[in-house]
């Protein structure tokens, strides 16, 4: 009996691993240009990745566009003194100025949205 409880365990877990990552996804074809309509019912223009091979019903969503609030770094101090000397950073430097991100913060986030002088950035961890 324990060899069938297994063999079923085992048959469920690949039915919910199959369910779980399949593309719940429309294929839409208009004016010669090849759109998927996620879940949340947003379109994404994937006609050049088709034109190159990819086969639409095999892109997947992750979670979708803003599942992640960015950091805002509006209240990020300037100051280094109070900076821990072991602190992780991801930095990115531009022509006259640097921003640093704590990679601690960035974890939480995973985005932080930010202008080196006029530039926009996006840091990503």
């Amino acid at each position: 009996m324990k060899g069938k409880n297994k063999i079923t365990i085992f048959v469920l877990l690949g039915v919910f691993f199959l369910t779980c990552t399949v593309s719940f996804s429309e294929v839409i074809r208009k004016n010669g240009k090849i759109f998927l309509k996620d879940r949340q019912g947003e379109k994404w223009k994937i006609t050049q990745a088709v034109s190159i091979g990819f086969r639409p019903h095999n892109f997947q969503f992750g979670l979708g566009r803003n599942a992640f609030s960015p950091l805002d770094d509006s209240y990020l101090s300037t100051a280094a003194k109070r900076t821990p000397r072991r602190l992780r950073i991801l930095g990115v430097q531009g022509e006259n100025e640097s921003k640093a991100f704590s990679i601690k913060k960035l974890k939480g986030h995973e985005i932080a949205n930010s202008y080196i002088g006029d530039t926009p950035i996006a840091a990503a961890y």
